[in-house]
């Protein structure tokens, strides 16, 4: 397999093929990698020189949004099977199909936690959502890419689009409204500190987020759904690691990153695609979402968030 991009993303990637069974690291692309590339493994600058000189089968996309989409599509043509994670993209019109998106398959890490394939392979009766994101982040964080929205979108692209990916996928329909308040006031970079929303889907169906960046409590970014009959399911962990597991038996996220790789090589061989897959384009729903809940929030600045 190709790794595209050397940087904190990478980097995990890198640690998690280590025992990755039937796969081995041909190359790392990166114009400037932070993460330390093992010995022995060529590293290009240009994705494209590295695709003509390796012939992957398996290429991970682990760079920036202002990068990763054009990188993956560049994979795709050259007959490699792609995978790329949150978001690769901030821009939902660039989602609109071309030839060799279907070799490109989208997955989030913790989709492939415990319990979520049988979840989406038969979506039970959901009614209600709660999307929950707290977790500290701090000017640390915010550097390079992450500090424009332009290059990185907001704490929705960067945080919390894991859950809201797994909930749309459970709750077909339109967005019909949205209420929604981002909340600025550490100026740390143009990302936004706090987000509330909650947004009603043809046929009555919600969604609510909750999602701050400056908690300084335990971290957690979990999803609650609210099944027609009653019940409710909660899909939980530090980052939905546990799926609908114990806390204390979810699997590592580098045991998740190997469960993304086995189910993308299975897809581009015929055989059928793992549930917790989805196509690229079905990234495009969890990006109109996002971007209608900024463009219809109200926005609290730092001289009114004593006030709010």
């Amino acid at each position: 397999m190709l790794l595209v991009g050397a940087g904190e993303v990478g980097a995990k990637h890198l640690a998690a093929l280590v025992g990755a069974p039937g796969l081995a690291v041909a190359a790392v692309a990166d114009p400037d990698p932070r993460a330390e590339v093992p010995p022995g493994i060529p590293l290009f600058a240009s994705c494209r020189t590295a695709l003509t000189a390796t012939t992957p089968d398996l290429v991970v996309v682990a760079a920036p949004p202002g990068t990763a989409l054009a990188a993956a599509r560049d994979a795709a043509q050259a007959g490699a099977a792609v995978l790329v994670e949150k978001p690769c993209t901030i821009d939902p019109a660039a989602l609109v199909p071309r030839p060799g998106d279907e070799r490109i398959f989208v997955a989030f890490q913790p989709h492939f936690a415990p319990g979520l394939d049988a979840l989406l392979a038969e979506p039970p009766d959901v009614v209600r959502t709660e999307v929950l994101l707290a977790v500290r982040r701090d000017p640390g964080y915010f550097r390079g890419w992450r500090r424009t929205y332009a290059s990185a979108g907001g704490v929705l692209h960067q945080q919390v689009i894991h859950g809201l990916a797994l909930a749309l996928r459970l709750l077909p329909g339109d967005v019909e409204a949205i209420d929604a308040k981002v909340v600025h006031y550490r100026g740390l970079a143009e990302t936004e500190d706090h987000v509330t929303a909650a947004i009603v889907l043809a046929g009555g169906a919600m969604v609510h987020i909750d999602a701050r960046v400056d908690h300084d409590g335990p971290p957690a970014h979990e999803l609650v759904l609210h099944l027609a009959d009653g019940r409710r399911l909660a899909v939980r962990g530090r980052n939905l690691e546990a799926g609908l597991g114990e806390i204390a038996a979810a699997p590592t996220h580098a045991a998740l990153r190997r469960a993304m790789y086995a189910a993308v090589l299975d897809a581009a061989e015929g055989r059928p695609a793992h549930p917790c897959l989805f196509p690229l384009t079905a990234l495009r729903r969890p990006l109109e979402v996002i971007d209608r809940v900024y463009r219809d929030a109200r926005v609290i600045r730092a001289a009114h968030a004593a006030a709010a």
